[in-house]
């Protein structure tokens, strides 16, 4: 399917809002991603290499706050595991209609692909089963931080022995210069991908008050504390990274 280019703060706004998911959001959003995350495309397809190494047969494979369905598309070319479900929940109401039609694209494309339930709702709501994959993409720290530990928690809960987390970030630091260094390094990766100095100065401000950015000791401190046993950096770009819990 074609995309839109992201030109959605491209005008100067007499009034910028928050950030949201809407449908001006969804019509851009493969090519703002794409030029906004460094990295993104090989943290999902490798998300769905990963997966494969730790789907069980009989469990659920949860992709919260699956946006357009880039993750879960990944787990059902790679998982191979027998009698997986994967379930792809957002909040949404555009991203989950946009992604019943690129799943069902995948469909007409591949044989014999995982099934797959697409959920709007709240992942703060979910009732987890029995799972052996979950996958948060750039989704934790667009929750309220308070409400972090206890979602980690459920997670941590409804995975099965030998399951994992695969948590994907944008990062903060607790170094100043280090914080600076890699912000400016991340405003160049924009300027290099077409976005102007309005473009990156309008979205900072939109979305500056609905995405709360964690450190990296915070996440591992929080993942240990919901009860994972271990966490493993497996990839970072500038200030952005995915990180595999176990149980």
């Amino acid at each position: 399917m074609s995309h839109d280019l992201d030109r959605l703060f491209a005008q100067p706004l007499p009034r910028i809002q928050d950030f949201v998911f809407n449908e001006d959001v969804v019509r851009v959003f493969p090519d703002m991603i794409k030029r906004s995350v460094p990295g993104y495309p090989t943290i999902v397809e490798n998300i769905g290499v990963i997966a494969a190494q730790f789907a069980q047969p009989h469990t659920h494979l949860y992709d919260l706050g699956c946006s357009l369905g880039a993750v879960t598309q990944a787990l059902r070319r790679h998982v191979t595991a027998d009698n997986c479900q994967v379930v792809a929940v957002d909040n949404s109401a555009a991203m989950v209609e946009r992604c019943r039609e690129y799943l069902h694209g995948q469909d007409s494309m591949f044989q014999e692909l995982l099934p797959v339930d697409v959920i709007e709702g709240d992942i703060l709501a979910l009732q987890f089963q029995p799972s052996s994959l979950v996958a948060l993409n750039f989704t934790l720290q667009f929750i309220a931080p308070e409400q972090r530990p206890a979602l980690l928690s459920r997670i941590r809960q409804a995975l099965v022995p030998g399951g994992a987390l695969i948590l994907s970030e944008k990062l903060r630091f607790e170094d100043e210069d280090e914080q600076q260094l890699l912000t400016d390094l991340h405003i160049a990766f924009k300027r290099a991908n077409g976005y102007s100095e309005l473009e990156i100065a309008q979205k900072r401000s939109a979305i500056e008050n609905v995405m709360k950015p964690d450190s990296l000791e915070t996440h591992r401190q929080r993942l240990l504390d919901a009860g994972f046993s271990k966490v493993v950096p497996w990839f970072q770009c500038l200030n952005f990274a995915s990180l595999i819990a176990l149980p």
